[in-house]
């Protein structure tokens, strides 16, 4: 992962050898009675978080590890590759407040949907783009904005919908990573090339709304 190769890396962290150690990571728990979850993988999820943590009516956003055969795996296991799963985050909302389909296009400006490879700097399955969809409504609303992708760009869309499955909490140093090391993240967004690619793609509705 490029993440271990630019400027400053997570060593500098207080505790993260420790943390790298730890055994595999729990499953979160179903959402509270009247919320819903949406699960996506778009790269790194460092920045998959902030997008959807400034939408009213988002009641969190937790960062994790989704799609794989290996149970509760640790970081270290998923970013090697060979677990199948994909650097995720989960979404917990409130439908009163903010529909699935928002998010769907706060998701699709935040990832470029033609890299079957990765996303931007990092490549293998474990970065792949991918909506987890947790009940036939979700498919149904995931298949169509992706049909209206295709149909507006000319092109295949590589991004995977695939059922949800067990979703495991990331370790606790990358949760909300952008808020605790913001000088790291912005320099992990810019090495990767991740807001130029996005400009490229989208154009002014990049990032989906506010930044």
């Amino acid at each position: 992962m490029r993440r271990r190769l630019i400027g400053f890396t997570l060593l500098v962290l207080p505790g993260v050898l420790g943390s790298l150690a730890v055994k595999g990571q729990e499953l979160l728990p179903p959402a509270p009675a009247g919320l819903q979850t949406a699960t996506f993988a778009g790269g790194c999820f460092w920045c998959m978080v902030h997008p959807f943590e400034v939408i009213d009516g988002v009641i969190s956003t937790i960062s994790g590890y989704t799609g794989g055969s290996v149970a509760n795996p640790t970081y270290e296991q998923v970013s090697a590759g060979g677990t199948g799963h994909q650097e995720s985050v989960e979404v917990v909302f409130d439908p009163k407040k903010v529909s699935y389909q928002t998010l769907l296009d706060i998701y699709w400006r935040n990832i470029d949907p033609f890299d079957d490879k990765g996303q931007f700097c990092d490549k293998g399955n474990q970065y792949r783009s991918a909506i987890f969809v947790a009940n036939d409504e979700q498919k149904a609303s995931a298949e169509a904005s992706k049909r209206k992708l295709e149909e507006r760009f000319g092109r295949p869309i590589a991004t995977d919908i695939l059922a949800a499955g067990p979703f495991y909490h990331a370790e606790e140093y990358h949760q909300d990573y952008y808020k605790k090391n913001p000088l790291h993240y912005r320099f992990y967004r810019l090495s990767c090339g991740r807001d130029a690619r996005l400009r490229q793609v989208w154009g002014d509705e990049a990032g989906g709304g506010e930044r």
